[in-house]
């Protein structure tokens, strides 16, 4: 059952890697949750991992790189629920989309066409964008509201396009948001894993021995927090080397990154 401080919460790329992790977490916290991924057989195993949650879990079938996808997915989490409290964008495509070593061998200006770009833009820039648009009503009629970012540390940003130029912009959008909506009882967060973790989105051309990834389940337990009515209405960004913020400062942890491995770490999100 839902508790008295249960909130629904959209989590994009909710059915495997981080966002099951993330999916756990919540659920066990007590949240309702709209799990949207674009990969139905995902969905249907996150489902047969809670038979018994099924007044709480809503798998949503979407494709988030098409504004249809985005308008789908909301309205479908609002038929089910009523209303939608948190938005987190956890969904992505890897470097590995673009070829298998992607992460190890980065590709070049000439590689990158307009297609590739536009599609690294449409979920990790656009997609964002659209569902926090969307859901941002029902979040200012309650006078609470809670939106978190999965991004990507600063060194990571400079080391391989598109995925971190993409990451950069989401970083930036949430900033911005963050002042625009002080005072209104609606946080932003930017969450890091705080290194290169054990995903389908770093193939296994990248190089990092998987040995030495971070497991996915180490961004659980801060995700639920992001969205609980415990937080403080300021922004936190959980970075490797402790805590980075907007406005207010407040000191949060997350394990270091492993020592092993390409120069320029891989994807640390997925």
């Amino acid at each position: 059952m839902a508790s008295a401080q249960s909130r629904v919460v959209f989590l994009t790329g909710a059915a495997g890697g981080i966002g099951l992790a993330m999916t756990d977490a919540l659920l066990a916290a007590g949240h309702r949750v709209a799990a949207v991924d674009r990969d139905g057989k995902a969905l249907e195993r996150l489902s047969a991992r809670y038979p018994d949650a099924k007044d709480r879990l809503h798998p949503v079938l979407a494709d988030l790189a098409t504004a249809e996808g985005c308008e789908r997915a909301i309205a479908a989490a609002r038929a089910h629920f009523g209303a939608i409290e948190a938005v987190i964008n956890n969904a992505g495509i890897g470097m590995s989309s673009v070829r298998p070593d992607a992460e190890a061998r980065a590709p070049g200006i000439e590689e990158l066409t307009p297609e590739i770009w536009d599609g690294f833009m449409a979920i990790f820039v656009r997609a964002p964008l659209m569902l926090v648009r969307a859901a941002l009503p029902d979040m200012k009629t309650r006078g609470f509201g809670r939106i978190v970012n999965n991004t990507t540390s600063y060194v990571t940003m400079l080391c391989v396009l598109p995925y971190r130029a993409a990451k950069a912009a989401l970083e930036s959008m949430s900033a911005v948001w963050a002042k625009e909506l002080d005072g209104s009882g609606i946080t932003v967060n930017v969450l890091v894993p705080g290194g290169p973790t054990d995903t389908p989105l770093i193939a296994d051309a990248s190089g990092w021995p998987r040995d030495k990834m971070l497991r996915p389940e180490i961004m659980g337990p801060p995700t639920a927090w992001l969205v609980s009515d415990e937080l403080f209405p300021a922004v936190v960004s959980l970075r490797r080397a402790g805590t980075r913020t907007f406005r207010r400062r407040k000191r949060l942890f997350a394990p270091a990154a492993p020592s092993a491995g390409p120069s320029c770490p891989p994807t640390p999100s997925g």
